[in-house]
């Protein structure tokens, strides 16, 4: 009898992953308030300075720092300056009204706020003593001319379009948005809306990795579920192979004489990998079919969630050009115990309590979708590990794996 190959460690299995990494090289320039969740295709350079010219942040008066060295100085106010509006050079012992975010006259070099100051006819009063450069925003402090300020590979949120607007750049050239082909095998599998027949289950894995992917900024191709035979596993897995950077599916990876995907992707392509030392999501598989990159992920929920954010989301964001980057975890104070050490690395639904530590979620089974909603993060413990109340464990939250 042929010796059972071992299965693979989480850290084996994300590193093969990404070894086998083809980056998206096809990109498009579209109008900047179009590339909200788009992957920048190269480095984007200022060809300005931010603020382009000595500015307030204040309103108040625009001075001579010498001119009020008494903290108590009288000086006539000589011009009025709104933003958008350049004044004239500022003359020795005079003021200029300015309001924020207007430009510094020549000759001033401090600003001193409405609130320390008494308007007195065509003077003012300046009871304070301004230091050079107080209240001044410097031309370039926030961006210089020639600098980059977003590197290829950025996901553009709402703060890089704001910057990227703040300097003047209309378009922005961004990879083209990765093809994922989906589809899920079960039988027994239900939409919602549809009567529930006994023994059959609504499809939730459909909704949960599809709200996922588009997240993600994916263009999504959907076939549905997939009836449990081997030929119409392998017909779909040939009409998802068509354009498509990706296929995922979900259910029949398994050993069960009803799991067809993992032989069908043996017949169409190649298995790579499959069965990772982890819980949930023991069985996990990659491949490919054709030019599409294939992973198969297991079908009960939890287990479908838990691998899409430690193995997809990594393998997505590579495919996009995105630095890779190890999830961004947090030594966090465990509120609970974990008596019984398991041979395979657990991640197990924790929430943070408002006292500094994590609760577990009661029932971790790979089919309980409600400790996903309930929690906020995943607590990692390696393989032959317990966890005494009180000890420091290791969090990863939701919000750093993509799941919000």
């Amino acid at each position: 009898m042929k010796p059972k190959a071992p299965m693979l460690s989480v850290q084996e299995a994300l590193d093969y992953l990404m070894q086998a990494v083809r980056q998206v090289a096809e990109s498009e320039t579209l109008p900047t308030e179009q590339c909200w969740n788009r992957v920048l295709a190269s480095d984007q350079l200022s060809q300005l300075d931010v603020p382009p010219a000595d500015n307030t942040q204040m309103d108040g008066y625009a001075v001579r720092a010498s001119d009020c060295a008494s903290g108590d100085a009288l000086l006539p106010v000589s011009q009025r300056i709104p933003a958008g509006v350049v004044g004239a050079p500022l003359q020795s012992g005079t003021a200029a009204r300015i309001f924020t975010g207007a430009m510094i006259p020549a000759g001033a070099d401090a600003v001193v706020m409405q609130e320390q100051t008494e308007a007195q006819g065509d003077s003012v009063r300046i009871l304070h003593q301004p230091a050079a450069g107080e209240w001044v925003r410097r031309r370039g402090e926030d961006v210089q001319a020639g600098a980059v300020i977003l590197p290829a590979g950025t996901r553009l949120g709402a703060a890089h379009l704001g910057l990227a607007a703040s300097v003047g750049l209309a378009t922005l050239p961004v990879l083209r948005r990765l093809r994922v082909a989906v589809f899920f095998t079960g039988d027994e599998l239900t939409m919602p809306g549809q009567p529930l027949k006994p023994g059959a289950i609504y499809n939730s894995n459909r909704f949960m990795l599809r709200g996922l992917l588009e997240q993600h900024g994916c263009d999504i191709t959907d076939l549905g579920i997939v009836p449990d035979n081997l030929e119409a596993t392998r017909a779909a897995l040939r009409e998802a192979a068509k354009g498509n950077d990706l296929i995922i599916t979900s259910g029949g990876v398994s050993v069960g004489e009803e799991d067809h995907v993992r032989p069908a992707v043996q017949a169409e392509g190649h298995l790579h990998l499959w069965q990772i030392a982890m819980k949930p999501g023991k069985p996990l598989a990659f491949g490919q079919v054709g030019q599409s990159f294939f992973v198969g992920l297991p079908g009960n929920p939890v287990s479908s969630f838990v691998t899409f954010l430690l193995f997809v989301r990594p393998f997505l964001l590579a495919l996009q050009g995105m630095p890779q980057q190890a999830p961004r975890s947090f030594a966090m104070r465990a509120d609970f115990d974990w008596p019984k050490a398991d041979r395979r690395h657990e991640f197990i639904r924790v929430r943070c309590n408002t006292s500094g530590g994590v609760d577990r979620f009661v029932n971790q089974g790979s089919g309980v979708l409600t400790s996903a909603v309930w929690g906020d993060g995943l607590v990692s413990i390696p393989p032959g590990q317990t966890i005494q109340k009180g000890e420091m464990v290791n969090y990863l939250p939701f919000e750093f794996l993509g799941a919000v």
